[in-house]
């Protein structure tokens, strides 16, 4: 992984505090990242094929995902300044 600015003052501190060493951490904080940087799409599609696989019907398919994506954190879309404004405007 390469450490990004503002994300090596994290792997010192997880290095200090935990029993992991640096490329230990460096992997668990990019495994991190990558779980919070899924969007809700493709958070959806993964899932779905997931409980497909397990042999789950489409019906209780959406009905969990229903459930899952109220308690998952999704990565922000990136919003050009004019949406920004509007965000915040109206």
């Amino acid at each position: 992984m390469n450490v990004g600015s503002g994300l090596d003052d994290l792997i010192q501190h997880l290095e200090r505090t935990t029993r992991l060493q640096r490329g230990e951490v460096e992997r668990v904080v990019s495994e991190i990242l990558a779980y919070f940087s899924e969007s809700a799409e493709e958070f959806v599609a993964r899932r779905h094929a997931e409980l497909q696989a397990e042999d789950h019907k489409n019906d209780a398919i959406f009905d969990q995902i229903s459930v899952e994506l109220r308690q998952r954190r999704f990565t922000a879309p990136e919003f050009t300044p004019r949406q920004i404004r509007r965000l915040i405007y109206g």
